[in-house]
């Protein structure tokens, strides 16, 4: 098993007599780590990003399963994205159309972590950007749009479950404001949802295809954001770490692939992965 290192810049239960050393520590033992990371960006030819919630939270859109995560303050709100319970269930489906109407992403905006990996990718070095995330930030924070392999989907669409008819999200949210608590698809009639993968949902297969296979092609693979516990998308990071890529995880805590990486670097996103990226430079 392929050793790592960790280096966190979270201090927690410290003596406060001994806290301004220990803080020291630590953040030279960070500045450490991601000078040495950097220096794998920079030697690295086809850097493979995968993002998670974490990425975006920044962005003032909450993740999923963390302390302040939508699923933990409220467990009932995980039924709208069970396909089985969406599908079967009127009353999911209207709950999930009023919370789509007021989603944080119709007015986020990129963070320093989203402006990061756009700048990769305008360096050159950028070979694929696989993202769990529905919120389409990469594409506006400039990452070119075919680079991005959305393995979870999109929130900017709806398609219809039965014909599978697309349409732009906000034309079916403009149905949901005139009074059409469940809107069903102008075509045949059948049930809306946003074209995002709930659980219980077949994944694309072009689309994980896809993710698994530029994960193979990686020299570096950067694993941003995420628990790394839904798959088959975290099997992006074994499976760039079995074709002889270096793997790096960066996160607010531990994950459950660290055992696969070079260096886990826990602590602030949006200030370890700009500098990670542009040569260690804050």
């Amino acid at each position: 098993m392929r050793a790592f290192a960790v280096a966190t810049a979270r201090l927690s239960g410290v003596d406060a007599t001994v806290g301004d050393q220990n803080e020291d520590r630590f953040a030279a033992g960070l500045r450490h780590q991601i000078d040495i990371v950097s220096q794998w960006v920079g030697e690295a030819q086809r850097i493979v990003v995968l993002t998670g919630a974490g990425i975006s939270t920044d962005s003032g859109i909450p993740d999923f399963r963390g302390p302040n995560g939508v699923w933990t303050k409220n467990p009932a709100a995980e039924k709208a994205s069970d396909i089985s319970y969406y599908l079967n269930d009127p009353e999911v489906r209207r709950a999930a159309w009023q919370s789509r109407l007021n989603n944080p992403a119709w007015h986020a905006e990129p963070n320093h972590g989203h402006l990061a990996i756009a700048a990769l990718e305008r360096d050159g070095r950028l070979h694929g950007l696989v993202t769990q995330n529905i919120d389409g930030l990469h594409q506006r924070a400039g990452n070119d749009p075919d680079r991005v392999i959305e393995v979870h989907g999109t929130i900017w669409f709806s398609r219809c479950w039965d014909c599978g008819d697309r349409c732009d999200m906000a034309d079916t949210l403009e149905r949901v404001r005139a009074g059409d608590p469940d809107p069903s698809c102008d075509l045949c009639g059948g049930i809306l949802k946003s074209d995002t993968i709930s659980f219980g949902q077949a994944l694309v297969p072009e689309v994980i295809d896809r993710a698994l296979r530029v994960s193979s092609e990686a020299d570096l693979m950067l694993a941003v954001g995420s628990t790394l516990s839904v798959f088959p998308a975290a099997n992006c990071v074994p499976r760039a770490r079995a074709a002889g890529a270096k793997v790096v995880i960066v996160n607010g805590e531990s994950t459950a692939m660290d055992r696969y990486a070079d260096k886990v670097l826990l602590g602030d996103i949006g200030s370890i992965l700009p500098a990670i990226l542009a040569g260690g430079n804050t």
